[in-house]
């Protein structure tokens, strides 16, 4: 029997062997992520890796990718596709043709592909002795690992435990596969790559998205593929096959709804065609459940091998995901509206019961916010009336989940929660915390009519109503309802006393006091507070990185808030208003801090919340974040229209400092092209809403806009090319951003004046020297550039020349059209006046790693021929006449990087 598949002959090899031996090529469009490369810390120095997830997490294409890799680096890549016929013996001698294929050596493994070769465990050993005495350094890349027999999965095991040191092993197989191999995992001498690291992040699908679509589909359309396909590599493949197909994915609804039921329908023929009817009716029967553990599901479907069936589904299909809650499941967002779309075409008593029992299981197991979910699709209003009164307070305290109150409020009676004090309140925290919060106000006033209410519920009402005071723009408001609570205050609520603490900290930040606001936040209240109260120390970390940004602290800035907005967008979901706010401050830390792909990448797909129920300080931080970028793009045109949006919001809202901040940057913008008639008109615009008598007249407020207007006026002269007026509002502007320690404005303002005094022709080194250390010690790398493009190019200048130039200063020409967050195409190397292609670069790289014509068309992925004439042509270019000579032109000519 074994003679069908060796030798037939002359050192001939069945070419079913050959097949399985031949590498697949990597897709033209693949992503490499660099958290996934071979040379990657985690994985480098490692002997072992096994690649672990279902169908459809791309392990095939990330092993074509790390072949490559290898390759380039000068390694023999030896390539196993394993199939169910591979008993030990095969598989020995497949590994043998593998290595002679890769390695070009036609001599090794002859023993063994011998049709009496040896056999069993022997075949391995003698596999491995001769691997070991042929002086090749050789990765051993084994795909679909589960498809062998248990007999050879053994051996495989036997291998990587008596790997030679010149042997590198990469396994990739489904979950459900043992290969008894949990001693070297954990001693560290192998590493698994799950299906967590195989998803996609949010930075890498927008690039992947870049790559294939281009400029066809912009940030927040690719975030949005992102949420609707999470990160899953085959769903995602599968979206931008739609869109390249023609299906109009614009960052409109429609076109992602049209997007989504195409995607459906895709996977309706992927998974549910392949299933057995069984696993199919079980599917639908609990995709109304967000979470699946095995006991919930086995009361739905009052199947009790419900267990056994999940678990088997979980590892054979690529739709559940691991939750981080022990047994607990994560059905798949694509597959789980499918399933859905099909559990409503069960007869209405069927799914009445099913979720009758989902909410009795979740009851009993204090799941209540669920329970009361299903309870009410269920028709059981009043149990679900009763769960929701119980659950909903906690929800919205401990977790955030306004979105929840504020779908129960769409559902439950008037007279209902007027009967109900606890939904009464978290109505109202909901609605204060949104741009609803005059209806706060109205439920605040319902609660306090009620007979003998104590100080302690009348301070939680202060806390709701300062909440509305600060999401309604009305700082002095806010200030009147926090100071007769801030001495000792009638709450015992862990919570409640957090939130306290986080509002006496944004108190001091409206005094200008942001070290004070830090300080108070330290004091907060410690202890375990139970699980979830971590949504409240949320805030603290917001105020804190708004205190930073307030000071111009952007690099302690973006330290905090980083780790906050991963954290959040985890536990709480990236478009939940709390993580939009918090990213909206990451954003602007980022951009300060000039990297423009960070700032763009973290804001996209959050902009629609942020208009509806952010914070205003996070909205105008986002808003401002984006036309900077826009502008600073070449993309003026929408950088204006960003800005105007802004201002429609601002009215939208009722948010009038929003609106002066629109106009103060639009005067911003015009000025750094020196257009005084567009400057004055707006200056006027910003007077007339100065004057309204309907704006809040209180001196928080009031200061505040001020210093906007003042600073518009700076600008406008400026923009008039009057220098001498300019000191006058620029100098007014600096004494309110000194009072406020608005640092940042400051460093700014500083910039404008010695740039206007140079201008005057006064001596302006020292204020200029100032302003760019303080940038320096800050991390401000943008601060210039961004108040006025002459300002910039004059603070390059002295910075470059260290002696006074000149004050006569040009306008550098504004910069190219060119997309903040594209990544950076490799560019043609040059050197006086000599150009090398992309291609004849990379050869070059692969030259100087002493690679010969083969090795460098098996790591390129094109023919020897065609390397041929890349190298000739680079011997021309170089004028050498040898490999080696042209490597050490081009080390001398900065074409390639010296050797180390």
């Amino acid at each position: 029997m074994e003679e069908a598949f060796v030798a037939r002959g002359s050192g001939e090899v069945d070419d079913d062997l050959l097949l399985k031996v031949s590498p697949p090529r990597v897709p033209r469009n693949l992503v490499s992520r660099a958290r996934l490369l071979s040379t990657e810390a985690s994985i480098r120095d490692l002997r072992a890796i096994l690649v672990q997830a279902p169908a459809g997490f791309g392990k095939t294409s990330l092993l074509a990718q790390w072949r490559l890799e290898h390759l380039s680096h000068g390694a023999v890549v030896a390539w196993l596709s394993a199939q169910p016929q591979d008993e030990p013996q095969r598989l020995a001698q497949s590994l043998a043709l593998a290595v002679r294929r890769g390695a070009g050596r036609s001599t090794f493994g002859h023993t063994l592909l011998e049709a009496v070769g040896p056999g069993g465990l022997e075949g391995i050993t003698v596999w491995l002795a001769e691997l070991a005495q042929s002086a090749l350094d050789v990765v051993l890349i084994v795909d679909e690992a589960e498809r062998l027999p248990a007999a050879s999965r053994e051996a495989l095991a036997y291998l990587l435990r008596n790997a030679p040191p010149n042997l590198r092993v990469i396994v990739a197989a489904r979950p459900d596969v043992h290969l008894d191999i949990d001693d070297l995992v954990a001693y560290g001498q192998c590493v698994v790559i799950g299906p967590s690291s195989l998803r996609f992040r949010l930075d890498e699908t927008m690039q992947l998205v870049r790559s294939r679509l281009g400029a066809r589909v912009d940030n927040d359309t690719a975030a949005r593929l992102h949420e609707m396909t999470e990160g899953w590599p085959l769903g995602l493949q599968l979206a931008l096959t739609l869109i390249a197909r023609g299906v109009d994915a614009r960052a409109d609804v429609a076109g992602i709804d049209m997007l989504g039921a195409e995607l459906h329908d895709h996977l309706v023929k992927l998974l549910l065609a392949r299933l057995d009817p069984g696993d199919s009716e079980f599917l639908v029967r609990i995709a109304i459940l967000d979470h699946l553990h095995p006991a919930l599901c086995s009361a739905v479907t009052e199947n009790p091998g419900a267990s056994e069936r999940l678990a088997r589904l979980g590892r054979d299909t690529p739709v559940f995901a691991a939750s981080e809650r022990g047994d607990w499941l994560r059905m798949h967002t694509l597959a789980r509206e499918v399933l859905r779309k099909l559990f409503l075409d069960l007869p209405p008593v069927q799914q009445g019961l099913a979720h009758s029992r989902a909410a009795q299981w979740l009851a009993e197991h204090g799941l209540l916010e669920d329970a009361a979910r299903h309870a009410l699709t269920a028709g059981e209003h009043q149990k679900a009336y009763e769960l929701a009164e119980r659950s909903l307070y906690e929800s919205i305290m401990r977790h955030g989940r306004q979105g929840a109150v504020l779908d129960w409020l769409a559902e439950l009676p008037a007279d209902e929660l007027d009967r109900r004090p606890r939904l009464l309140l978290a109505a109202a925290w909901t609605l204060a915390v949104s741009e609803r919060h005059e209806e706060a106000g109205r439920l605040v006033a319902r609660i306090l009519a009620q007979p003998e209410v104590r100080d302690e519920l009348r301070c939680e009402c202060a806390l709701i109503l300062g909440g509305a005071a600060v999401f309604a723009d009305d700082p002095d408001r806010f200030a009147a309802l926090h100071d007769p609570w801030s001495g000792a205050v009638p709450l015992h609520d862990p919570m409640l006393l957090q939130v306290h603490a986080n509002r006496t900290a944004y108190r001091a930040l409206l005094e200008g006091e942001p070290a004070l606001a830090r300080l108070r936040e330290q004091q907060a209240p410690r202890g375990d507070f139970g699980r979830g109260a971590g949504y409240t120390r949320r805030w603290g970390e917001l105020i804190v990185g708004l205190s930073y940004l307030w000071e111009g602290q952007v690099r302690l800035a973006d330290g905090l808030l980083r780790p906050a907005v991963a954290s959040a967008d985890a536990e709480l979901g990236r478009r939940n208003r709390f993580s939009c706010m918090l990213a909206a401050l990451q954003a602007a830390a980022a951009w300060e801090c000039d990297r423009p792909h960070d700032a763009a990448t973290v804001l996209a797909d959050r902009l629609d919340i942020l208009e509806h129920s952010g914070l205003p300080e996070s909205l105008l931080l986002a808003y401002r974040t984006l036309a900077r970028m826009a502008a600073a793009e070449g993309a003026e045109h929408r950088a204006l229209e960003l800005l105007e949006a802004l201002d429609a919001v601002g009215a939208a809202r009722r948010l009038p400092r929003l609106r002066i901040a629109s106009l103060t940057e639009q005067v911003r913008l015009h000025a750094g092209r020196y257009r005084s008639q567009s400057c004055r008109e707006l200056c006027e615009r910003i007077d007339a809403l100065w004057r309204d008598d309907g704006l809040p007249q209180g001196p928080l407020w009031r200061q505040g806009v001020a210093l906007l207007r003042e600073v518009a006026q700076g600008y406008a002269a400026i923009a008039a090319k009057d220098w001498r007026y300019a000191l006058e509002p620029l100098a007014r502007a600096d004494e309110l951003a000194r009072g406020l320690k608005q640092g940042r404005l400051r460093i700014e303002l500083l910039g404008l004046h010695a740039f206007a005094l140079d201008r005057c022709g006064e001596d302006s080194q020292t204020r200029l020297r100032e302003a760019v250390d303080l940038a320096d010690t800050y991390g401000l790398r943008r601060v210039f550039a961004d108040a006025h493009p002459d300002l910039g190019d004059w603070v390059d200048r002295v910075a470059a020349d260290g002696p006074r130039r000149s004050a006569s200063v040009t306008a550098p020409a504004p910069p190219a059209p060119r997309p903040a967050e594209a990544p950076e195409l490799p560019r043609p190397a040059t050197a006086y006046g000599m150009v090398l292609t992309p291609k004849e670069r990379e050869v070059m790289d692969l030259l100087a790693r002493n690679l010969s014509n083969k090795e460098i068309g098996r790591a390129m992925q094109v023919g020897e021929t065609t390397v041929k004439w890349h190298v000739k042509n680079l011997f021309a270019k170089l004028d050498a006449g040898t490999r080696k000579q042209a490597v050490v032109r081009a080390r001398i000519l900065g074409l390639i990087k010296p050797a180390a």
